[in-house]
């Protein structure tokens, strides 16, 4: 097998989505690929370059909607933008920690600054369109982060009260209505939750522009 760049990715996020970045090592890579770890350095000086890579090609593969379209206003774009950024970064086990500890490459300056423009062009000031930008990309990686952090945590099957409400006292008052609460939100599903909060985090920004 050809050991090129894009070989190298392919069967690092493999290995990642196997058993987790915190067991990923450019040494378990090197034995999955049947080389040795020089091998590597041939195409990424570390693993913090090699995790950059992984970073842009999550993005590459799974962030369909960086730029807005035709038909689009500013709320539609964001919208479709965060959904867009959130599905990338769920495509991958541990994809926001990925994102998160990696840096921007150069062509992303660009792409930002047509969103920028965009923005400005919809009524928002310059700044404000840059804080807007950050804060929706924020909120994005910390709902991920949260979900994959979640759907990683071990089964607490004989941890705490086996009735499920997390060690709560059940002659507590109000634990009844907090447990009914919580369970009709995690009915609802992380798709409900983080729509929530994305919708109202746009709403908010409406009050950001002019005229």
């Amino acid at each position: 097998m050809a050991l090129d760049r894009e070989t190298i990715i392919s069967a690092a996020l493999a290995l990642i989505d196997e058993s987790g970045l915190d067991e990923f090592t450019t040494r378990r890579l090197a034995d999955r690929l049947h080389v040795k770890q020089p091998a590597l350095y041939w195409h990424f000086r570390g693993k913090t370059a090699l995790l950059d890579a992984l970073a842009e090609a999550i993005m590459d593969r799974g962030h369909t909607y960086p730029l807005p379209r035709p038909g689009d206003d500013w709320r539609s774009f964001l919208l479709e933008n965060a959904r867009s950024f959130r599905n990338a970064l769920l495509s991958v086990r541990d994809g926001a920690r990925i994102h998160a500890g990696t840096r921007p490459r150069p062509d992303s300056h660009e792409t930002a600054e047509k969103q920028i423009r965009f923005l400005c062009d919809q009524g928002f000031d310059e700044v404000d369109a840059v804080r807007a930008l950050i804060a929706i990309s924020r909120y994005v990686v910390g709902v991920v982060l949260e979900e994959q952090a979640a759907s990683a945590a071990p089964a607490d099957g004989d941890a705490g009260d086996s009735d499920g409400t997390d060690g709560m006292p059940e002659s507590s008052p109000g634990s009844a209505f907090l447990v009914g609460l919580m369970a009709r939100v995690a009915e609802e599903g992380p798709d409900r939750e983080f729509e929530f909060g994305l919708q109202a985090l746009v709403d908010g920004l409406a009050q950001r522009r002019r005229g």
